[in-house]
């Protein structure tokens, strides 16, 4: 284009001073947590100064965020999800979590007398912890996670969240519910060595299927149909997934996702949910072809910018604004196009009055 510039310069016009822009998408999770029933998530390899991270994407019809860390464990999670915060809240939430993750009751009864009591930061978490004796890795990391589990809800987050996910451990929180995809999986990948074989995972795979479809056509049902036929739908997951077939590696794999019943029929409870993570996993994908063509990130603020523009970017899409006018918006000052974060908590309004006015109808 007949432009001479060097390549530094170039890299402080994408870079430098975008403080505007990280703030706002920082507002887009917070907003996007605040107003939703659910939430897509997922992550990806992305290295970092020649070194293995990880990209994580939340985000559902309305919304995409991205953040780069370099691990990826359920406090990590949390921490994502906590935002700019940085306290620990020791909530009875943040107590019965960790009675549900068996942390011992002499460990557990200590902190249980400093209920509500709130954390401004790591070091005081920890140094509390210490002078309580709880120095065991494992017994710190669940009072730790059930910790930022109440940070999270003090914030305002809903206890009844949706969380779609793989099914990877470290999203299994709240409301979870399984993609239905990862966990068909599981079947389509066995190697069948006989024909009986080959017959028994075909019939599996088409009863999970129409099982499916059923679940799809159960979230459009009114209220009151759904409560006649979520107990049908549940007796029929249990005739599928109790089945024993002549595959005895099926057979394994069969009880393997009956033990995630609850999760893979979380929609009987929130039909809101979708039944798979495809949302998450799209949204995802570029990260995964720029990691393909340029390798990695080489300094913070560049890591930072590329997980903030990619932000911004999806969210545009999702909610109907060009990139480009939006960019345009933004670099000239005008402001005429109005927050992502207001954006997204408009939809929200929008979409409570449709449901509101569902109802009503269904009721009369």
């Amino acid at each position: 284009w007949g432009i001479d510039i060097s390549v530094g310069q170039l890299n402080r016009i994408l870079v430098s001073d975008k403080e505007l822009y990280h703030v706002e998408k920082r507002d887009i999770l917070k907003v996007g947590l605040m107003v939703s029933s659910y939430i897509n998530t997922d992550d990806t390899g992305a290295r970092h100064q020649g070194v293995n991270s990880y990209c994580t994407h939340i985000g559902n019809e309305w919304f995409a965020w991205f953040e780069t860390t370099p691990r990826k464990n359920r406090i990590n999670f949390l921490e994502l999800l906590r935002g700019e915060r940085t306290n620990y809240v020791l909530s009875s939430e943040a107590l019965t979590y960790m009675s549900e993750h068996k942390l011992p009751q002499s460990v557990w009864l200590p902190l249980s007398f400093s209920i509500n009591r709130v954390f401004q930061n790591q070091e005081q978490w920890l140094a509390y912890l210490k002078e309580l004796g709880i120095e065991k890795k494992s017994h710190v990391k669940t009072a730790t996670e059930g910790a930022l589990l109440g940070a999270i809800l003090a914030s305002g987050v809903s206890s009844d969240l949706g969380i779609v996910s793989d099914g990877a451990g470290q999203f299994r929180l709240l409301e979870h519910g399984l993609c239905w995809v990862h966990a068909e999986r599981l079947i389509n990948k066995l190697i069948s060595f006989t024909r009986a074989q080959r017959l028994a995972v075909e019939t599996i795979q088409g009863e999970i299927w129409d099982f499916y479809q059923d679940l799809k056509a159960y979230k459009k049902l009114t209220f009151n149909q759904q409560q006649q036929e979520k107990a049908k739908l549940e007796q029929r997951f249990d005739q599928i997934f109790t089945t024993n077939t002549s595959f005895e590696t099926l057979n394994q794999v069969l009880v393997r996702l009956n033990r995630r019943k609850r999760e893979l029929l979380k929609v009987l409870d929130k039909p809101e949910l979708p039944l798979h993570n495809n949302a998450s996993e799209q949204d995802i994908r570029e990260f995964v072809t720029k990691r393909k063509i340029s390798g990695s990130t080489r300094s913070d603020e560049g890591r930072r910018c590329r997980d903030t523009f990619a932000s911004l970017k999806k969210t545009c899409r999702k909610l109907g604004v060009s990139f480009w006018d939006y960019l345009t918006d933004r670099v000239g000052g005008t402001n005429l196009i109005p927050t992502l974060g207001e954006l997204i908590a408009q939809k929200a309004a929008s979409r409570l009055g449709e449901l509101t006015e569902t109802v009503s109808v269904s009721l009369v």
